[in-house]
């Protein structure tokens, strides 16, 4: 990195800190503190909504995803827009006619208050690990490629967040997510027509995408019913419906978004603003990704991203092994260049039986560069199995730090880091508000003013703050853990998602059924995804109909046990 680059970076990380604290001084009353003074316009909505949702590992690893996989994994956000028409049409109405602050408040009042606390409790578990790992993931990415001390880039991400977030609460993070998503997407257009630029000449973004269709990276749509194949039309439609039912009408971080909206039509705008952006958006990352993949056909790439992973392999007595796997990587690499250029050449004389022999060549070449690079991850692990081998989430920072222009890199790191600030910024705002309101001022038993509550809450997301850089700086004891935030939220989701659905349509289903089934549903949900039933998307669909079933047996049951005997 030059100079040029750290100015960038710091520039856009203190402007977003310092706009954050400016924009939103002076918050006195809880409703403007967690509601934001309710005067949010619907792009502030649309844009903080799917700012909360792509976290930094969404613009590291999305790219990479394609690079190996394609562009299939677009299908997950299939379900989103139909989950948004629902919550437009019903969760919105409900939360705004109750006047509620928390997702949560609106259950005492249709059910109890051990319910409505139970849900925010299974709220505060997985949303306070995420929030951690939100911190952690792109650091342990950042500190393995860059060279910097993993701690203090968990600290300086944490006290950024916090910094602007205790501040200035709901509305410091809607006002900066809007700032954020500009870099972000700024950035990622440079980065999308400097790949361009920078393949070789006579190869056009239509002849690029010719190439990447060659080595089946374009294949979007996957209509087979295997439940073993996590990314599907099916998959995305109904699971990942349910997912974002779930997230997007349940979860507080995202629906303190959208409360702190000028009006109920201004919140419907928004999330439908983000209904119709979100899948256009993941497919130009994923595109981005594709190109990432073009880019390399033509030029040289290491065996594994991860310089860590190579690092602990060369320093191991498989060193000889691994150099004998990059001497055949490089010999591919020149093969494969020579392939992509016969497609280029029969593409141009358009020769069909050419093109299909030299897409054949290109399937060939690519299956012994995959063979190479999982004999080169079985010899990483044998070297030090605790390094992650999986290198998909360092593929376009690799590609950043290698390959762009001084300048770009410090913008394409300020993408990075923006994406973890607000997303962690709103995780925290979340919870802060879950616990002040939900928690503690719901079991207090003498009601205080509103500025203690207004300090109860910055209290609580300053806590929730260190909590979270806790566990970013001690997760890197723990194994698997950045694949592991992808289903933490599955395995909650569901079964709150039921819970809110049986408050909507389930008139006759009381409280002490809801909260039992709720338990029970949680337990087997936990269960079922540590033994492997299914695919961690369909948990979702899974714990939300078991719960609303347990619920109906249980209520069932208890209405006929007091039910008067009959007369004789």
């Amino acid at each position: 990195m030059g100079t040029l680059d750290w100015i960038v970076l710091g520039s856009a990380l203190l402007f977003i800190v310092g706009f954050g604290v400016w924009k939103t001084r002076g918050s006195k009353n809880v409703t403007d503190y967690v509601m934001g003074g309710n005067d949010a316009k619907w792009w502030t909505i649309g844009l903080s909504v799917m700012a909360t949702q792509a976290s930094a590992i969404t613009f590291l690893s999305t790219p990479g995803q394609a690079f190996h996989d394609g562009m299939g994994f677009v299908q997950f956000y299939f379900g989103l827009p139909l989950a948004m028409i629902v919550i437009c049409l019903v969760f919105i109405p409900i939360y705004r006619k109750l006047k509620v602050f928390t997702a949560y408040e609106m259950l005492e009042g249709r059910f109890d208050l051990k319910t409505r606390s139970l849900t925010a409790i299974l709220f505060l578990i997985q949303r306070g690990l995420a929030a951690g790992i939100t911190i952690f993931a792109p650091s342990i990415i950042l500190s393995a490629v860059l060279g910097w001390d993993l701690r203090t880039l968990n600290i300086i991400i944490g006290v950024l967040v916090i910094i602007y977030t205790v501040s200035g609460g709901t509305k410091a993070v809607s006002v900066t997510q809007k700032q954020q998503m500009f870099i972000i997407m700024v950035g990622m257009f440079f980065a999308f027509f400097f790949i361009l630029g920078s393949l070789p000449t006579g190869v056009s973004f239509g002849e690029a995408l010719k190439i990447a269709g060659a080595n089946n990276k374009l294949q979007i749509l996957d209509f087979s019913f295997d439940t073993n194949n996590r990314y599907t039309f099916w998959s995305g439609i109904t699971g990942g419906f349910f997912l974002a039912l779930a997230y997007f009408g349940t979860d507080q971080s995202q629906v303190q978004r959208y409360l702190s909206g000028k009006s109920v039509r201004e919140s419907q705008l928004g999330l439908i603003f983000n209904g119709i952006f979100k899948i256009p958006m993941q497919f130009f990352i994923l595109l981005v990704g594709t190109m990432v993949f073009v880019f390399y056909q033509y030029n040289p790439s290491p065996l594994n991203f991860n310089p860590a992973a190579t690092q602990a392999v060369m320093e191991s007595k498989y060193v000889e092994d691994y150099k004998l796997l990059e001497q055949g990587h490089l010999e591919l690499e020149q093969e494969k260049k020579m392939a992509q250029n016969s497609f280029s050449s029969a593409l141009a004389l358009k020769e069909y039986n050419a093109i299909q022999q030299a897409k054949q060549d290109i399937i060939k070449i690519n299956e012994k560069e995959k063979a190479n690079r999982d004999t080169a991850k079985t010899l990483i692990s044998q070297a030090d199995n605790s390094v992650e081998t999986n290198d998909k989430d360092y593929v376009f920072i690799h590609f950043i730090l290698t390959n762009l222009p001084t300048g770009l890199i410090g913008l394409l790191l300020a993408v990075i880091l923006s994406a973890a600030m607000s997303s962690t910024a709103s995780e925290l705002n979340a919870l802060g508000t879950i616990t002040a309101l939900d928690l503690y001022k719901r079991n207090q038993k003498k009601e205080k003013d509103e500025k203690h509550y207004v300090l109860a809450t910055k209290g609580f997301t300053l806590l929730w703050g260190i909590i979270a850089i806790i566990i970013a700086c001690v997760a890197n004891l723990f194994d698997n853990l950045i694949q592991l935030v992808n289903i933490i939220g599955s395995i909650f989701y569901g079964n709150v998602l039921g819970i809110f659905l049986l408050a909507f349509f389930f008139k006759f289903v009381k409280g002490n059924a809801v909260f039992i089934a709720a338990l029970v549903t949680q337990v087997i949900v936990i269960i079922g995804w540590y033994m492997d039933w299914m695919s961690y998307l369909w948990l979702n669909a899974f714990g939300c109909l078991l719960v609303i079933f347990l619920a109906m047996l249980i209520e069932s049951f208890d209405s006929f046990l007091r039910k008067p005997p009959l007369k004789a």
